[in-house]
């Protein structure tokens, strides 16, 4: 590798081989050299799990010509610890997840795999974004986007992250295939209101799949899901402290005095 390039870790969660993952090689081999850890396996909506009771195997693969490229049995998160432990020659410059078959904006973020391979990756001290594409087809065209990812990762390199604050980025799919541009965004207050569809087997024994609707609750214009709706990629500065800053004056206001007794 050359080391005056920036060093580009990249996961996901849909798969070593998905069409996602193989577009965001083609636009970070243009910006630095590459390492590719990911599931052998989609991984979706993994959240930010970790394999701790079963093995992990880590295999080498050729399938990116000029990227050193491994497929690892664990989840999103794995891929980035053995990453960091076992593979990156030092802390890469960069790490990048995805391009995700579909969104993961707003409350989607706690679920997404992509975005925790991200998170896990910002914890080790790296800028890290997660990518992903209104989009869970397959077959889904990502051409439009690479401009945008390239541009929104070369200024993220340029400018740095603070610790503690990685990108949550999403690419609409307009009906023209114009997008309108970036916004940068909060998160929308939305939810999943899940509906679990009882049903039998051949032995006549219930189970259960779940399906839902995606709740919107927020009306703001400078919302992930606003911006999306109208055609523009979102960009969500995202933490990993999950602590309530602003009520923590309030929580102290509690009587919360309680005494163990002898």
């Amino acid at each position: 590798m050359n080391s005056t390039k920036p060093l580009i870790l990249i996961s996901n969660d849909d798969g070593i081989t998905a069409p996602g993952i193989q577009a965001l090689i083609s636009v970070m081999q243009e910006i630095g050299d590459v390492i590719v850890v990911a599931p052998d396996k989609p991984q979706s909506a993994m959240g930010h799990a970790i394999t701790i009771n079963q093995t992990i195997r880590l295999t080498e693969t050729h399938l990116y010509p000029g990227v050193k490229a491994y497929q690892c049995s664990g989840t999103p998160v794995d891929c980035v610890k053995i990453a960091i432990d076992k593979i990156l020659p030092r802390k890469a410059d960069l790490m990048v997840s995805g391009i995700n078959h579909g969104a993961n904006s707003s409350i989607n973020v706690i679920y997404s795999g992509t975005m925790s391979a991200a998170v896990e990756a910002s914890i080790d001290g790296m800028p890290a974004i997660g990518f992903s594409l209104c989009d869970y087809s397959w077959e889904a065209d990502f051409e439009s986007a690479k401009p945008f990812i390239k541009q929104i990762a070369l200024e993220t390199l340029k400018r740095g992250l603070p610790y503690g604050t990685l990108l949550n980025v999403n690419i609409p799919v307009p009906q023209d295939k114009k997008i309108k541009g970036i916004k940068v965004c909060r998160q929308a207050q939305a939810k999943w209101k899940e509906d679990f569809d009882e049903r039998l087997d051949p032995f006549n024994r219930k189970y259960y799949w779940m399906t839902g609707q995606f709740v919107n609750m927020d009306k703001g214009e400078d919302t992930d899901v606003w911006a999306l709706d109208n055609d523009y990629i979102s960009v969500v500065p995202t933490m990993f402290d999950l602590t309530d800053h602003q009520r923590i004056g309030m929580i102290n206001q509690w009587n919360l005095n309680v005494k163990q007794k002898d």
